[in-house]
């Protein structure tokens, strides 16, 4: 296989993982974190650092816009719910948030 095509099914790896992470609003960041160790945010941190290491500007917030299809904030409202706070407690000890 050549690299064009490496990078191409890459690519489209990238973009069927995102299209999950948008169908799967019921998938908590915290329930991706406890299970896989990164989440959509981590995703969208390694969209732009991978940007920027090859000279393109982006915001964090736009790399979100990017991974989940929408503004965070947006979102956040829309999908995130609430969590036990000792589970967010452990959470923060675990991941040293």
């Amino acid at each position: 296989m050549d690299d064009a095509k490496r990078t191409e099914i890459e690519a489209a790896a990238f973009r069927r993982m995102v299209s999950h992470f948008r169908e799967r609003t019921d998938v908590q960041n915290i329930d991706l974190m406890d299970l896989a160790g990164f989440c959509r945010n981590c995703l969208s941190k390694w969209y732009r650092a991978e940007a920027e290491d090859r000279g393109e500007e982006i915001s964090y917030d736009e790399a979100r816009e990017i991974v989940y299809g929408m503004p965070y904030s947006d979102w956040k409202a829309k999908h995130q719910t609430e969590q036990p706070k000792d589970r967010v407690e452990a959470f923060n000890r675990e991941h040293n948030h």
